[in-house]
């Protein structure tokens, strides 16, 4: 079915920042599937991770143990507030997000949802519901009833959105697919305080900025912890695995056996899973991500490039938006062997992985001055 744009080419290899097409062209990776291969491709530890545990046990249903998962759950621990105590497993970030608002329902007993315009969280049909885009939508109307969409970043329509049917507010706490849009500090606090008066819970998607913004989550930029987050994409380098972790007070009136999935949380994933995340525990990864990130930005800044609207974004989570559209400029740049994503019409989006080198940030910068400046 042909449901993605063909991006015409064939990936057959990867290795650190790089990708290999079949005819042997190096590109440089920008992009990390969609913000998945943070670690970059064929990490050596995560492969080996991967290849100890395919010849051990691959799919174990959660009614069993395994060290695997044990293990999973341990990396994860580590570095979560400690507030944040339970855990489930999905395969994707769609489906964590499809168990926070089962868990945000069940354990309010309301049923409305708010979320935020331009927003992104999935498209199985829970999770569209919440997403803000009509591209997305509206074949498959009508959708979940209940959800009310507002403006990002404005916490007075928050606010006015907000009465007694309110199960919960899932916010990204920078938007991704949106553009990467940056909200005011203060935004998720106040949203937090909101939350606790009109008793709903905040739903915090770290599927995108998890692990990429210059700290393991980006709502400890500003010292609060959600009832309940989200994380897929990057924890598994790869391989497919979202986990919906909540307070101790959501999880003990969330039924048991009201949610499950037959691959979730399977021994390969979680030794995948755990291996990356004892790599992501490293603050100075997350440290030396803010600041090339920082570099990026000013970069591109000072190259004065006239096509170029705003620079923005946080950590290893950037976006350019450009005063033209962006697509002809993203086909520009992969012919010169460099892979970067739209985040809406006029925005390029750059996801590389945590472990990219200045140098290769350089080259992008540059592949993007000569894409900006060639004609048509």
């Amino acid at each position: 079915m042909p449901l993605h744009a063909d991006r015409g080419i064939t990936l057959v290899r990867g290795d650190g920042s790089y990708l290999w097409d079949d005819r042997d062209r190096k590109y440089l990776d920008l992009m990390t599937n969609y913000g998945v291969n943070l670690l970059g491709h064929a990490h050596p530890l995560v492969t080996e991770a991967i290849q100890a545990q395919a010849a051990k046990l691959t799919n174990a249903h959660q009614s069993f143990d395994t060290p695997a998962r044990r293990d999973f759950i341990e990396a994860l621990g580590a570095l979560l507030p400690p507030e944040l105590t339970r855990i489930s497993f999905g395969n994707s970030g769609a489906e964590a997000v499809e168990a926070a608002i089962k868990y945000a329902r069940v354990a309010t007993g309301r049923t409305g949802i708010i979320a935020a315009q331009r927003a992104y969280h999935g498209r199985t049909f829970g999770a569209l519901a919440v997403t803000a885009d009509a591209k997305y939508r509206d074949p498959f109307k009508p959708m979940l009833e209940g959800v009310r969409h507002v403006p990002f970043d404005n916490l007075d329509a928050i606010e006015q959105a907000m009465d007694a049917s309110i199960a919960a507010v899932i916010i990204e706490p920078i938007q991704g697919e949106g553009g990467i849009r940056v909200p005011r500090d203060g935004y998720l606090s106040a949203i937090q305080e909101l939350c606790k008066t009109r008793g709903a819970l905040l739903i915090c998607d770290e599927i995108q900025t998890g692990f990429r913004t210059g700290s393991a989550f980006a709502f400890t930029r500003e010292g609060i912890v959600p009832d309940i987050l989200c994380l897929s994409k990057s924890i598994a380098n790869g391989l497919p695995l979202g986990v919906t972790v909540t307070t101790e007070a959501v999880s003990e009136r969330v039924p048991k056996g009201s949610h499950g999935s037959t691959f979730a949380g399977n021994p390969l994933v979680c030794a995948a899973g755990a291996a990356t995340l004892r790599i992501l525990s490293d603050e100075g990864l997350h440290s030396n991500a803010a600041e090339l990130g920082a570099r990026f930005q000013q970069r591109v800044r000072d190259l004065g490039l006239s096509q170029v609207r705003e620079v923005r974004g946080r950590g290893l989570m950037l976006a350019i938006e450009l005063k033209q559209p962006a697509t002809p400029v993203i086909k520009a740049m992969q012919e010169k062997r460099v892979l970067v994503l739209p985040g809406g019409g006029t925005v390029i989006r750059f996801l590389p992985s945590i472990l990219i080198s200045d140098a290769q940030l350089d080259e992008a910068t540059g592949v993007l001055a000569a894409s900006l400046s060639q004609p048509g």
